[in-house]
């Protein structure tokens, strides 16, 4: 599986910290999932577009979202990718969320916001721009698939090539933020369809030992 180099060839394009990763699948075998890359950077806004012209205004650079048609057989060799990729750029720890469907009774706008996010597709603008770029070819049928059965979404902020390089306090990093791999931790049993978190702690700190 070729998350990691999704990740890299991303980050050597944009040149830009990154805040955060997430990764939604929907639960059915061998079906593309979305990697969003959440940057930190700016973009100015001019009161006209030649190079001398007045800043007027700094909008925060889109999120980016990727779709990947990895093969994969379990939400088990999914998870451990994510957890390889997690570990290996220095995260904090990972964490793993299992949403229910959203087309069903009761549920709220909120979930289908969110779960349209996890897939790349927010339909909401802020200043006329939009919060994510997707490059998702089959994001309208990932996100049906999930209204109806649910979703898993796993989210991470790396060190390595994260904006958190300058202030991690962690023991288990190599000097460059990073981890060798493979990750010592073993994915937990996942049940699509429901809510739940799970979070897989990576990092230690001499702070919170004291």
């Amino acid at each position: 599986m070729q998350l990691l180099d999704t990740i890299e060839t991303q980050l050597i394009a944009n040149r830009l910290p990154l805040v955060g990763v997430s990764v939604a699948a929907v639960p059915y075998a061998n079906t593309p999932f979305v990697v969003t890359l959440h940057w930190h950077g700016f973009v100015e806004t001019r009161l006209a577009d030649v190079t001398d012209a007045n800043v007027v205004a700094y909008q925060p650079v889109p999120s980016s979202a990727l779709q990947v048609n990895d093969r994969w057989d379990r939400f088990e060799e999914l998870e451990h990718a994510v957890l390889d990729v997690a570990w290996e750029l220095g995260s904090w720890d990972l964490a793993r969320r299992e949403a229910p469907p959203f087309i069903r009774p009761g549920s709220t706008a909120q979930e289908s916001l969110e779960c349209m996010g996890a897939f790349g597709n927010i339909p909401i603008a802020i200043d006329g721009q939009l919060p994510v770029v997707a490059e998702v070819p089959d994001g309208e049928e990932l996100i049906d698939t999930a209204g109806r059965s649910g979703y898993v979404q796993w989210l991470f902020r790396p060190v390595r090539g994260g904006v958190w390089a300058e202030v991690a306090e962690d023991l288990t990093l190599e000097s460059g933020g990073y981890r060798n791999p493979p990750c010592p931790l073993l994915a937990a049993p996942t049940k699509p369809g429901t809510s739940r978190r799970v979070v897989y702690q990576f990092g230690r700190s001499d702070r919170l030992l004291a």
